[in-house]
């Protein structure tokens, strides 16, 4: 599964951004796509995922309310809606994805990970 992430960006506190993640290759049906996001001189955290049909979603507490995890028309599109943006969502974000809905709350439970997308958040 190759994963190829955009949109990222610098906007100002309170803007919106949306990230756009595509899966190619030999994609599972049971596959769950993740966000998971790495600030400078923190640990990874994932953010946000979804499994592929769509019915079934996961935030972290410091996003609820203002992250929105879906799926494009095509199921191997996944998007990640951010309103309401704070200076501590600065980070790079990374599309990850595993088969399965076990451990994805925890980045080690990703076994394919896309390049970083920076999302830059000014006060």
């Amino acid at each position: 599964v190759q994963l190829q992430a955009s949109g990222g960006g610098t906007v100002q506190a309170g803007d919106s951004l949306r990230l756009s993640c595509e899966a190619s290759g030999r994609v599972p049906t049971s596959i769950v796509v993740a966000w998971v996001r790495q600030a400078p001189g923190k640990e990874r955290e994932v953010v946000a995922a979804i499994t592929r049909s769509g019915l079934a979603t996961s935030y972290a507490d410091s996003v609820k309310g203002r992250f929105t995890i879906s799926r494009g028309d095509a199921e191997n599109t996944v998007y990640l809606q951010m309103n309401t943006l704070k200076p501590e969502d600065t980070a790079v974000y990374y599309c990850a994805a595993n088969e399965g809905w076990g451990n994805i709350r925890r980045p080690t439970g990703y076994r394919y990970w896309g390049q970083g997308t920076l999302v830059t958040v000014s006060s």
